[in-house]
């Protein structure tokens, strides 16, 4: 299999973000004695990550950027779609807990995990979601449209894959509550999805990925560290 320089980096930010889950899969274990409810990730996480690996080669072939593909300034790549993941976390932060739940957190809760930790738990899990939300279906999806009569209704097998993928997150994380909640919930699930699937065909993969960071980085990270530092203080 022909590795070009652009699939080169492909592999390399690939490992490096394998690299960085296992560092935070250790340190995990690590505070497990002092944290008994800390969330680890487990073996079986790496190898199912595996998977992602061919699909590194395949991206030109779907019509998707590669990961540092030239043509692609960074703001488009990275900061744009951070800002756009940044504007979903606002969002939950002021649902979930300032209208929700005003008061003090008696402990942390399952969603927020302790600082540094949750910085390793958040970016390999966005990296997890990514590849199997995004890279590994889109990917194939594109590839199939790519080849249907000569690539003529790529962009028609694009949406049906954009659209379809963007149910799953909101679906899984359906669960009881007022139906308003739930209405919210699920749209702000799906918009955001979909967001990501348009970003990744436009800027590539870590697009797709820079989305997700910017809605963890204040749902799950700088939250959990308010609630750690100042209500639990």
């Amino acid at each position: 299999m022909h590795t070009s320089r652009e699939v080169s980096k492909n592999l390399y930010t690939y490992a490096a973000l394998l690299a960085f889950a296992a560092v935070g899969s250790y340190y995990g274990y690590v505070l497990a004695t002092t944290y008994p409810n800390i969330r680890v990730w487990d073996i079986a996480n790496f190898a199912l990550l595996l998977l992602g690996v061919p699909f590194l080669w395949l991206q030109s072939g779907a019509h998707l950027p590669n990961f540092w593909q030239k043509d692609i300034p960074s703001r488009y790549r990275i900061f744009f779609p951070l800002g756009v993941g940044l504007f979903f976390g606002l969002l939950d932060v002021m649902v979930f807990k300032l209208i929700l739940h005003p008061e003090p957190y008696p402990e942390l809760p399952p969603f927020l995990q302790p600082f540094p930790y949750s910085i390793f738990l958040y970016l390999s899990g966005a990296f997890e979601v990514e590849v199997f939300y995004r890279l590994i279906p889109i990917t194939l999806v594109l590839l199939w449209g790519a080849h249907f009569k000569n690539g003529r209704y790529i962009d028609a097998f694009f949406w049906a894959a954009a659209i379809l993928t963007s149910f799953r997150e909101p679906l899984e994380q359906l669960s009881g509550g007022h139906w308003a909640l739930l209405l919210y919930a699920f749209l702000s699930g799906f918009f955001m999805n979909l967001l990501q699937a348009i970003f990744y065909r436009k800027a590539g993969f870590l697009a797709s990925m820079s989305v997700r960071l910017g809605h963890y980085l204040l749902w799950h990270i700088l939250l959990g560290v308010y609630v750690e530092f100042v209500e639990l203080a």
